[in-house]
């Protein structure tokens, strides 16, 4: 396929799909796309799997991908539009309930003192895209920014086994939920969120990407792997998409990664969903082994932003 039958099969995939195909390649913001994300297709099923409580699966993070957190961060990342009441009226009710005592999020009952540094960072994300109260992530950010390393990374293993070293999961995690809160206006401790992004990419493009800063081996091979949804999981295509959102600018050591991603595109032009991460999903957007227009979309958007043909 050419470039323009690829955006042709792209525009053939889900609402959300459809949206961010037309914003992020044709350069046409076209909200009535966005508007169509919460009545069918992907968004739809997500929003009508919501139970009375309005909750997803048994509570905030249980169990794993059917839970309401990783439910909203899908709905995030579909794009549905941020007024979306069922969105905003859930993140509320988990301000209200789900807090640790150092201000962040708590996984479960059992852990009342201390919030995971990683689901903060998505909750950040989901909670700053959907326009929450600004003063009511203040804890949010204040509980993050309290555990920034001296490498200038995030580790989610920091306090429950004295990690001494940041790790790309959590990093990415933290970038993700710092830069839509920026994104979103907000002004709260703005100059250290600032230098926690700063100092968050600089620890990605340290290790380049997927490489040991020490030994220059592959940190994990499944950093290479091209899969979605994410999850609270590192790979390239997610930290060079993530690139591109931010408006960063291209740097050679983001080089050796974009050769990867290169070297996976098949022969028509598109790229596969090699992977997903194991567990209980609501239901399988894109099968692995197959293209993937998720993939695909997230490629070509790179590929624009840092003009490469």
């Amino acid at each position: 396929m050419n470039k323009q039958q690829i955006i042709e099969w792209l525009l053939q995939g889900d609402a959300s799909i459809q949206y961010q195909t037309w914003r992020d390649l044709l350069g046409s913001d076209k909200k009535k796309f966005q508007e169509r994300i919460a009545s069918e297709g992907w968004g739809l099923k997500f929003l009508s799997m919501r139970n009375s409580n309005g909750l997803w699966g048994d509570r905030f993070y249980q169990p794993k991908w059917t839970s309401t957190h990783y439910t909203l961060l899908d709905l995030r990342n579909l794009n549905l539009p941020p007024k979306n009441e069922v969105a905003k009226e859930t993140i509320e009710l988990v301000l209200k309930n789900v807090k640790s005592e150092d201000g962040g999020i708590r996984l479960g009952p059992s852990t009342t003192q201390h919030s995971d540094v990683c689901v903060n960072g998505m909750f950040l994300n989901y909670a700053s895209y959907f326009k929450t109260s600004e003063i009511k992530l203040h804890s949010i950010v204040d509980s993050i920014l309290a555990e920034i390393m001296p490498d200038g990374g995030f580790n989610c293993r920091s306090i429950r086994s004295g990690a001494k070293h940041s790790s790309l999961h959590s990093t990415i995690s933290v970038l993700e939920g710092f830069t839509e809160f920026s994104k979103a206006g907000y002004n709260y401790r703005k100059q250290e969120v600032g230098d926690a992004i700063n100092s968050g990419v600089e620890f990605i493009l340290m290790h380049q990407l997927f490489l040991s800063d020490r030994t220059g081996q592959i940190i994990d091979k499944n950093f290479l792997k091209l899969t979605y949804p994410c999850r609270w999981r590192y790979d390239i295509l997610r930290a060079m998409d993530y690139f591109q959102y931010a408006g960063l600018e291209w740097d050679n050591r983001l080089t050796d990664a974009m050769t990867y991603l290169n070297e996976k595109q098949n022969k028509n032009g598109t790229w596969n969903m090699q992977a997903a991460h194991p567990g209980q999903v609501h239901f399988i957007m894109e099968k692995a082994g197959k293209p993937s227009r998720w993939n695909t979309l997230r490629i070509l958007r790179i590929k624009k932003h840092f003009g490469i043909e």
